[in-house]
């Protein structure tokens, strides 16, 4: 393979890795903790859209419950945007990992 195949093959895959960013950041994703008692939604750019909690839930006497299942919810909508991103993305690399790109 000479240098110009490759350098096109990598614009392909530079052109394709950019459109699918673009398309994972549209997409949401949601997490709940405490039973549902509290329920976020980020999106596929990591950023918290949403974030509802039952009233249930809200105890002055325990506000370090209350922030523990804020917390629990927040990360998992966030583990679940990036394990989506590093699958879609994988599959266009052909499986290969690069650190930190995702």
């Amino acid at each position: 393979m000479n240098i110009q195949q490759m350098m096109k093959q990598a614009q392909q895959l530079q052109k394709q890795m950019l459109k699918q960013q673009e398309e994972l950041a549209t997409k949401t994703y949601e997490a709940s903790s405490g039973g549902g008692m509290v329920n976020v939604v980020v999106s596929g750019k990591n950023e918290l859209l949403s974030l509802k909690i039952e009233k249930e839930v809200v105890n002055p006497e325990d506000v370090t419950m209350l922030q523990d299942l804020v917390l629990a919810a927040v990360n998992e909508a966030i583990r679940r945007s990036k394990e989506a991103a590093e699958q879609e993305m994988g599959g266009l690399m052909g499986g290969m990992k690069i650190p930190g790109l995702f």
